[in-house]
């Protein structure tokens, strides 16, 4: 490891904590959690804004006409975290998509985004399983 990458990591590691306290800063009930770093700041993306759609029939990814329905739209917190985003009561069975406004993000930080959004699309086979998506 070099030299500088070495002060990063270990912020890093305080930045997230021990294993074992990290579910903690989670409600216990959600299935889907999030965590976004601002790599560049290193800081956590506060204020980040980020919307969970859900598909509503089933057709293939590549199929432009496809029918999102968009159950929640959040910010993330002063550590970067999405509290909440979707209770056990909400997760269904299927293709999701978690969009994260960068864009957004840094024209607020008087920046220009490389990637004006990030979406992360995923299928869920059972509410009963728990997710998690960090960017």
């Amino acid at each position: 490891m070099s030299s500088r990458a070495a002060p990063r990591l270990l912020r890093l590691q305080r930045h997230l904590g021990p294993q074992e306290d990290r579910g903690s800063m989670e409600p216990l009930g959600s299935p889907l959690t999030t965590h976004v770093l601002d790599t560049a700041s290193r800081v956590p993306a506060r204020g980040l804004c980020l919307c969970l759609s859900r598909l509503l029939c089933l057709s293939r990814l590549e199929d432009h006409s496809q029918q999102w329905m968009e159950p929640r739209t959040s910010y993330t917190d002063p550590d970067g975290r999405c509290p909440g985003l979707l209770t056990r009561d909400q997760m269904k069975a299927g293709t999701y998509k978690l969009t994260f406004d960068t864009a957004a993000y840094w024209r607020k930080k008087g920046q220009e985004s490389f990637y004006p959004y990030v979406e992360v699309v995923f299928t869920t086979p059972s509410k009963a399983q728990k997710f998690h998506l960090p960017l």
